[in-house]
């Protein structure tokens, strides 16, 4: 664990500190209101109402099951990209492209100079720490996937592209900073497949940390990590949140090879199933990434986000990490 960083924060964290990795699934409510929102039939401040209301659900959710660093669950927003393009200057938002399997969003379309004219996730963090006993994570997208996952009719490449984001997110990040956020995360889920710009990757990330007091995670997932690893290192982030089990553990066989040197947020529930592990296949799971990475570098989370499951299924995941990690301390 990144642990002089950590204290030098005032951050006093057990051993292997539980989270997940940043979304909850919406309740049905929240569901038919950003309905109605759309429709003109609920107003803006009435929506933002029902999200505050299922943002102190799981908020008390993880009190309630003892875990150590908070995430707000981002029930404000819909998805990753479209949510950030649209509280920044120089896009427009296109129509419905598939993410994944049933899952769409509304890819933003960068038309002119990407400007952060102001805080965008600011309040709803403020709002989730406000009313937590612990720590909550800020939750930000990053410049690469921000770049990968939009259309560019502005900037002359890819890379260009993916530094003016780098600087609009930097302000976003100093903006947390100064609210009082000390663990921030910047999710880079498109770097595990265009494995030819990880210099890229590395430049805007580092753009956006450089001389930044946060200790900073990035959430990798679903991708040929053997294209990328052991150079994904040098991502001058403090701690990967990855994906494990649902590629079956093999990345632990890159880092056999290779060892791992940053704290390792390690994903022991598979988000992309409807079935509930057990606390005992959780528990071994979690064991066998102990045998090849030092115990003080781990953390416990679930493979991504769990906004694509049921509450109930959810929960039921989120109990299971804790029962299991309280049995391996």
């Amino acid at each position: 664990m990144s642990q002089e960083k950590l204290e030098n924060l005032g951050l006093d964290l057990p051993d292997l500190p539980l989270t997940t990795v940043g979304s909850f699934p919406k309740p049905p409510e929240l569901k038919e209101a950003r309905k109605q929102n759309r429709e003109g039939d609920l107003s803006d401040d009435d929506l933002d109402e029902q999200a505050r209301e299922a943002t102190r659900f799981w908020l008390d959710k993880q009190y309630e099951l003892d875990y150590d660093i908070y995430v707000d669950g981002e029930q404000y927003r819909g998805d990753m990209a479209t949510y950030f393009a649209e509280n920044l200057q120089g896009f427009e938002i296109g129509g419905l492209v598939r993410s994944y399997g049933n899952r769409y969003y509304r890819k933003p379309i960068v038309v002119d100079e990407i400007v952060w004219e102001e805080p965008i996730t600011v309040d709803w963090w403020r709002f989730a720490q406000d009313y937590a006993d612990r720590p909550v994570k800020g939750m930000l997208t990053g410049p690469y996937t921000m770049m990968d996952w939009t259309f560019n009719e502005h900037y002359p490449s890819r890379a260009e592209t993916a530094r003016a984001f780098a600087a609009a997110i930097r302000s976003e990040v100093e903006a947390l900073i100064e609210a009082g956020c000390k663990i921030i995360q910047i999710d880079e889920p498109a770097c595990s497949v265009r494995h030819d710009e990880m210099e890229l990757v590395k430049e805007v990330v580092g753009q956006v940390v450089e001389g930044q007091d946060a200790y900073f995670i990035s959430h990798i997932c679903y991708g040929e990590f053997e294209k990328i690893y052991p150079d994904m290192l040098e991502i001058p982030v403090d701690n990967f949140d990855l994906e494990f089990t649902n590629s079956d553990l093999y990345l632990l066989d890159l880092f056999r090879d290779d060892p791992f040197t940053k704290d390792l947020s390690f994903g022991a529930v598979d988000v992309h199933n409807h079935r509930v592990e057990s606390r005992e296949v959780v528990r071994e799971l979690i064991e066998k990434v102990l045998d090849v990475v030092p115990r003080e570098q781990i953390w416990i989370s679930p493979d991504c986000g769990l906004k694509t499951r049921t509450v109930n299924e959810a929960l039921g995941k989120m109990e299971v990490l804790a029962e299991a990690t309280r049995e391996l301390r």
